[in-house]
């Protein structure tokens, strides 16, 4: 199984712009690319499945365990050529002090050959020690090579290879030089996703062919075909009692556009393995709902479309009285916000669905950021554990800069939070008939299979009797 770890000293190195060109680049070849990306994100995955022209799948030490990760790439690199992980932050950078899970961590597990991204701004011989420290800090690294960003000219390059030449046994895979082309656009989330960007083809394929230039494709090759086979653990017993049987046909809308479009590939993938049809529905186009059983509206960017969703009043009008008819509807984030009466964003307010009795503001700074830890209510449409077993908990992801205002006092919450913000700081999951909104966004994993329960939610309201 050929594969590489695509990781950097410090975020911000480059190292997605580069692991898109690299995906490009093996796909254009020919060659069957898996990507993976480590941690929560959603953005960085959009962009990387588009290059690789394979879906991108997260990995991640704080929601999944040691063997489910060694599954899951196992899994779904078994029919392809060369499998690329990209890191998040710093190569050594975890949540603990012993680094249990950062993307070395990540290397170490999977036996997989780490290529470093160096930013070289304003280094010359600087980079020898930082090259020989990160070897030196865990000897269980393999550190493959090097991939030189943001180099300033041919004779800044050659003191950067002579150095690293002289001075350490890495060898230089690629030099990029500092480019705008290079430049995908950002927001305050990251990334602008590649379903926002209609251009994002063009952009890829820009980037592929300055990476396919500047760095020795051959090599990269050569360095993966070599990569130790890693043992693939079995798969933990799927902890969840809940069994479904479809007898009915069962269609699940999923709202995708440009203002809706975080979702986890492998979640996606869990509502079809269980015999679910999905409906894609877009909230800026679409003027009516189409004949479903249940909702799922996912993270995105609604204020950035807020004017065309606030608009579509038909629709509006559709997914508020299929609510209050009773429909099951699952809404994280950006669907959050969609649910509510209101949106305001930079001096500009409009209107939203209008089913949760409170308003939406988006700040300039994150208002919830980082994994979250919840505890159950009891409260909730869906429980983890039986009505029997205590109260459970679980982990998920959150990343808001929106805040909720006006918030009345009798809300239904289906989570404490433990960890994280939430809605409030101290609940999140509203409830209201049968809907559950949250700002924490759940992936379907061995620790918390949320969509076998949602599934098997939808059919026991069997929505289509009442509507």
């Amino acid at each position: 199984m050929s594969h590489l770890l695509i990781s950097a000293i410090h975020k911000s190195s480059g190292k997605t712009t580069i692991t898109i060109g690299l995906c490009a680049s093996f796909a254009a070849r020919g060659l069957i690319v898996q990507p993976f990306k480590k941690g929560p994100d959603y953005i960085d995955p959009l962009w990387l499945g588009q290059a690789a022209q394979q879906p991108c799948y997260n990995l991640d030490f704080y929601m999944m365990s040691k063997n489910e990760i060694k599954h899951i790439v196992a899994d779904y690199s078994k029919n392809a050529d060369i499998s690329i992980i990209e890191g998040n932050k710093g190569l050594y950078d975890g949540m603990d002090l012993e680094g249990s899970n950062s993307n070395a961590a990540l290397a170490i597990l999977l036996g997989t050959p780490v290529i470093l991204v160096l930013d070289t701004q304003g280094m010359t011989r600087g980079v020898a020690p930082i090259i020989l420290g990160h070897q030196e800090f865990n000897q269980e690294i393999y550190i493959a090579g090097v991939i030189l960003n943001q180099v300033a000219s041919e004779r800044h390059e050659n003191k950067l290879r002579a150095t690293i030449e002289y001075y350490t046994n890495v060898p230089v895979i690629g030099s990029i030089r500092r480019n705008s082309d290079l430049v995908i656009k950002e927001r305050h989330l990251g990334l602008m996703p590649s379903n926002e960007d209609g251009q994002a083809q063009n952009k890829i394929q820009t980037i592929q062919q300055i990476i396919s230039e500047q760095v020795e494709i051959e090599q990269l090759l050569s360095i993966a075909d070599e990569a130790k086979q890693f043992l693939v653990a079995k798969s933990e017993k799927n902890k969840t009692n809940i069994t479904i049987s479809l007898e009915s046909h069962i269609k699940i809308g999923i709202i995708r556009d440009a203002a809706f479009g975080f979702y986890y590939h492998r979640d996606l993938e869990a509502l079809e393995a269980i015999g679910v049809e999905l409906v894609f529905i877009n909230a800026l186009d679409d003027s009516n709902l189409p004949k479903i059983n249940g909702l799922f509206i996912g993270g995105g960017f609604p204020e950035e479309k807020m004017e065309l969703l606030s608009q579509n009043q038909s629709l509006k009008t559709d997914i508020y009285n299929a609510i209050e008819l009773g429909m099951p509807v699952y809404a994280e984030c950006g669907g959050l916000m969609y649910l509510s009466r209101q949106l305001t964003w930079k001096d500009k307010t409009c209107d939203m669905v209008g089913t949760f009795p409170f308003d939406i503001i988006v700040e300039t700074k994150p208002q919830g950021r980082g994994y979250i830890h919840l505890r159950e209510t009891g409260n909730g449409l869906w429980p983890l554990l039986d009505d029997s077993e205590e109260l459970a908990s679980f982990y998920a992801h959150e990343f808001h800069y929106s805040k909720v205002v006006n918030i009345p006092n009798n809300l239904n919450y289906a989570y404490q939070v433990l960890r994280g913000y939430g809605l409030d700081g101290q609940h999140d999951g509203v409830v209201y008939k049968n809907t559950l909104a949250n700002y924490a966004h759940l992936q379907d994993v061995n620790g918390n299979h949320w969509i076998k329960r949602f599934v098997n939610f939808v059919k026991q309201v069997d929505y289509r009797h009442l509507s």
